[in-house]
């Protein structure tokens, strides 16, 4: 277990993303994905209110919804959820009226009287962060949520966040959300690494896995017809990405385990990491996932992983 930044939240070091439940998996299937999770030491979902508005039929929610029916079987004091604002067609954008009645709308989704870690899910230029920060102290102040979380936020917005926070005695931030992979890693290091260290904020990745690119399975473009992530996924067909995954290919073969595992263990040696976000449509993805919490790559597998992956470290 690891400790979420200054919070007291103890958390299993793989967050498990639930951007795919009501989306590539339907509510039974989370629910086995959930109850596989836990079995196996899991304790840590994401989502957010607007998962997963874009697949058809939906409208948002549909995510906590599913989590929400699972945590209503006498689960609630198993799992730490953490959930978002800003981005669902009713509630958008973070001004203190929103934050509030979106707040409530997801606690009656989850059917839970607590969120333990409620994220800002995306900067709004046309709401101060003094508002936004008063609104979500003034939550924690009522019970709602356990402790807040920046997602997206730049450098700038974040230290702004923190200089009001402390100014006007709010409670501060406790993780950052950021994009942050083997393909992906210039806008964390130039920008993030160094603000996040400063505030002692528990970094938590999305898109840990590149939108399933970095599971191996993607080689050609044929590899991803008919594939839900292909749009998400496919940007990373390159000549740069599929080297990325020759060398993980590599490593894992050597380890034993899969592509998925050694990726996800990468990221969680890098500083300031404590839990990278991986989702799973299905109980069989799950294993290659919690196998990253325990797998200690070796100095020399780090150092070629770095190398690999070096041409997307500078912007």
């Amino acid at each position: 277990m690891s400790i979420l930044g200054t919070s007291n939240l103890d958390v299993f070091p793989l967050n498990l993303g639930g951007n795919t439940f009501g989306w590539t998996s339907d509510e039974a299937t989370s629910h086995q994905v959930l109850d596989a999770f836990v079995q196996a030491g899991g304790n840590f979902v994401d989502t957010a209110d607007v998962y997963s508005v874009w697949a058809p039929g939906n409208s948002g929610g549909e995510s906590e919804a599913i989590i929400g029916s699972w945590l209503a079987k006498g689960q609630r004091e198993r799992l730490i959820v953490a959930t978002k604002v800003s981005q669902h067609p009713e509630f958008p954008g973070l001004s203190a009226t929103n934050i509030a009645a979106a707040a409530d709308a997801s606690l009656q989704r989850l059917g839970t009287d607590y969120i333990d870690l409620y994220y800002a899910h995306q900067p709004d230029d046309n709401t101060p962060i003094a508002e936004s920060a008063a609104a979500f102290d003034a939550l924690v102040r009522a019970g709602k949520i356990r402790h807040i979380g920046l997602s997206n936020f730049s450098a700038e917005q974040i230290d702004e966040w923190f200089a009001v926070a402390n100014e006007q005695g709010f409670v501060t931030p406790v993780a950052l959300q950021p994009q942050y992979n083997l393909v992906a890693r210039a806008e964390f290091e130039n920008e993030l690494a160094e603000v996040s260290a400063r505030h002692q904020l528990a970094v938590l990745p999305y898109f840990s896995l590149a939108s399933g690119f970095l599971t191996g399975k993607y080689r050609s473009e044929a590899d991803f017809e008919g594939k839900a992530r292909a749009g998400m996924a496919g940007r990373y067909l390159n000549e740069h990405g599929l080297s990325v995954v020759d060398t993980l290919v590599s490593v894992a073969a050597e380890l034993k385990v899969e592509p998925a595992t050694v990726a996800l263990a990468w990221l969680r040696s890098r500083e300031s990491i404590v839990a990278p976000i991986a989702s799973a449509s299905s109980v069989d993805q799950l294993p290659a996932l919690m196998a990253s919490a325990t797998l200690e790559l070796s100095g020399e597998q780090l150092e070629i992983l770095d190398a690999a992956s070096e041409p997307v470290q500078v912007s």
